[in-house]
């Protein structure tokens, strides 16, 4: 059984059920193994637990956020 894994932060349930759909229909047509194969998980991190450049995704919204109120 083909498993797709996706790490994000938290998202809501239909942002789920789009992801878990649309990544199943695109991995079994690039593979051609039956959509009913593929197992999906979503691992939901807090966003103080994922970094990018160089800092927490929590801090680099809040800057952004910072960044469009002047």
């Amino acid at each position: 059984m083909p498993v797709i894994r996706l790490a994000i932060s938290p998202q809501p349930g239909e942002v789920k059920h789009q992801l878990i759909a649309r990544l199943t229909e695109a991995a079994a047509a690039e593979t051609g193994i039956p959509a009913a194969k593929f197992l999906v998980l979503i691992d939901e991190l807090p966003r103080e637990n994922i970094g990018v450049g160089g800092l927490p995704l929590d801090e680099l919204m809040a800057r952004q956020g910072d960044a469009d109120n002047p």
